[in-house]
């Protein structure tokens, strides 16, 4: 069950101009739901993305790259679920072609315009004829107000859709950002991961959408981590559709149209922390007065990817010793442990190195009880500071896993 997290609500989805969504039954691999989703991007369109840097990168991500390398204005996107066409080879590339092929006839623009996603079971072959068979139902459903319709879509293991909106005024007039995504296991950022797609009807140059998209991941699904999986097939674009003629180029409007897409992608990414796989709680790592960014990073993560500390988060058992020793081994050669402060949400259960003398085990355990708290590390070497979200490792977490493909 999602961790505070309700299926969002269609109406506050804001319709983009210029972006129309159509979803389709292929039976990709369960038969009788919505696996397949189509995005249609009005001529002129401006595509940004960023994606795994997993060696092992999936067929559609390398296909993906080169049509946006290939320089040709996209016109759609095509995604599938429970078929993630990874460690497929050449074969996986030729399918992932085919399909971009069909839809392109379809929509009538150059299989260089579309981009292929795809996400599920890895190694298997991508079931092209049930794709294509389901590409003309996907687009004859094409809508301007499907987004929450193509966030279910997308699912896998999810349990609840993962979608956001946002309204925000520029120097000529309002604009709009709405976005969707997927993830729940196999989360650990790099670059991107899971998939996230968010558009808006702004104006906006190619090159100033290539910052913003990057910038929106690494303050939100580069500061997630479920279980330290980085996918084969993590995506996250974002498209400037234009189709509510604003123009977003001066400094005040790129920075406030900015942080309309930070937010959207900051609530998806929570949301599929909120959302993994067998979680129950939501916690907020921080550290603080660290000597850089990267070194306050490492040490974040160092924690929240340690199954020690994960499994005492499901327990609210507050096992001190699992965190202090994941910072310990985080890899910062120099960290002074006799300076080190440890906070769960406001009480101070560590102090210079070792328990804190005022500390009772009642207040960890009443903190991690909760279904959100915090666990914030001072290091006191410094004035920087990094946050990121993660959750605990339960017993549905390892059956959801262990039955993932049965």
């Amino acid at each position: 069950m999602a961790v505070n997290l309700a299926p969002p609500d269609p109406a506050a989805l804001a319709p983009i101009a210029g972006v129309d969504l159509g979803v389709a039954m292929a039976g990709i691999r369960q038969p009788a739901r919505h696996d397949l989703l189509v995005m249609r991007f009005a001529p002129g369109s401006a595509i940004a993305g960023v994606f795994t840097q997993n060696r092992f990168c999936a067929a559609p991500v390398i296909l993906a790259q080169r049509h946006l390398a290939a320089g040709r204005a996209p016109r759609a996107m095509v995604v599938n679920t429970g078929n993630a066409n990874a460690g497929t080879g050449e074969d996986g590339i030729a399918r992932a072609r085919a399909v971009c092929e069909g839809l392109a006839h379809a929509l009538g623009c150059a299989p260089e315009q579309v981009l292929p996603f795809s996400t599920g079971v890895i190694m298997e072959p991508l079931p092209v004829e049930r794709i294509l068979a389901g590409l003309p139902a996907a687009v004859a459903d094409l809508a301007r107000e499907h987004w929450a319709q193509a966030a279910a879509a997308i699912m896998t293991t999810d349990t609840v859709p993962k979608a956001a909106s946002r309204r925000v005024a520029l120097a000529a007039g309002a604009v709009r950002v709405t976005g969707i995504a997927k993830g729940a296991g196999m989360i650990r950022p790099d670059m991107a991961t899971l998939l996230a797609f968010v558009a808006t009807d702004a104006v906006v140059e190619r090159a100033d959408l290539e910052r913003l998209v990057r910038a929106a991941a690494a303050r939100s699904f580069n500061c997630i981590t479920v279980d330290g999986d980085t996918s084969t097939n993590d995506a996250f674009m974002l498209a400037a559709s234009g189709g509510a003629g604003v123009v977003a180029r001066s400094d005040a409007d790129l920075a406030r149209l900015g942080e309309a897409i930070d937010a959207v992608a900051m609530q998806l990414a929570q949301a599929i922390v909120r959302d993994a796989e067998g979680a129950t709680k939501f916690v907020t790592v921080r550290v603080e007065q660290g000597r850089d960014e990267a070194e306050c990073r490492r040490i974040a993560y160092s924690i929240a990817h340690s199954p020690l500390v994960k499994t005492a988060f499901f327990a609210s058992d507050p096992n001190l010793g699992r965190i202090l020793a994941a910072i310990g081994y985080a890899g910062v050669a120099d960290l002074d442990p006799s300076r080190i402060d440890l906070y769960l949400d406001a009480v101070r259960v560590a102090s210079g190195g070792a328990r804190d003398p005022q500390y009772r085990e009642a207040q960890g355990v009443a903190a991690m009880r909760k279904p959100e708290f915090a666990l914030r590390v001072v290091l006191k070497r410094g004035s920087a500071a990094a946050s990121l979200w993660t959750c605990d490792f339960s017993f549905d977490y390892v059956k959801i896993n262990a039955e993932y493909r049965t």
